[in-house]
């Protein structure tokens, strides 16, 4: 059987040592998640990072950087995740903006305070896409392209150099 994973984005914002997150109900529990979603059918990963944070968050999304790129299996549902995690800042807050279905709130915690509560995370990817920014890995924005159909085949939106390598991390 083929991999198919789900295309997912996520969102590191730091500040003042704290990381924004989300609190989301899944199924039963209560789960801790960077601001981070499904991709949806021909939009763009960068526009892709701003929508889900703007609207599990009400912040607006200034990506920076790609953290990392990360492959997640959950073999208990059969599934698996295909996540690019951007590294960026907020502005522009709107507390009367009502928030995604399943989100309860956004909160900023630090590193430590997460580790506290491991077994309330939505996924291994969390604590990681985390310790990878706090490394310093940054790839540049344009290592990811968006390529769109046209009559005469593929074609770039926006050339750009690819970077020869980027290294993609399998999460156990």
């Amino acid at each position: 059987m083929s991999l198919r994973p789900d295309l997912t984005v996520a969102a590191i914002v730091e500040r003042d040592g704290e990381f924004l997150l989300v609190e989301e109900r899944v199924g039963n529990a209560m789960v801790f998640n960077q601001p981070a979603g499904h991709v949806e059918r021909g939009e763009e990963l960068v526009a892709a990072v701003i929508r889900e944070t703007l609207e599990e968050t009400a912040w607006t999304f200034h990506p920076q950087a790609l953290t990392g790129i990360y492959l997640w299996d959950q073999p208990e549902k059969q599934r698996s995740f295909l996540r690019f995690t951007f590294y960026g800042h907020v502005t522009g807050h709107d507390p009367q903006r009502r928030l995604d279905r399943g989100i309860e709130r956004a909160l900023w915690m630090s590193r430590a305070q997460l580790v506290t509560r491991t077994a309330r995370l939505r996924s291994p990817m969390v604590l990681r896409c985390i310790d990878d920014y706090l490394d310093g890995r940054r790839y540049p924005l344009d290592v990811v392209q968006h390529l769109a159909a046209s009559a005469s085949g593929p074609r770039r939106l926006a050339p750009r150099e690819l970077a020869d390598e980027l290294p993609v991390t399998r999460l156990p």
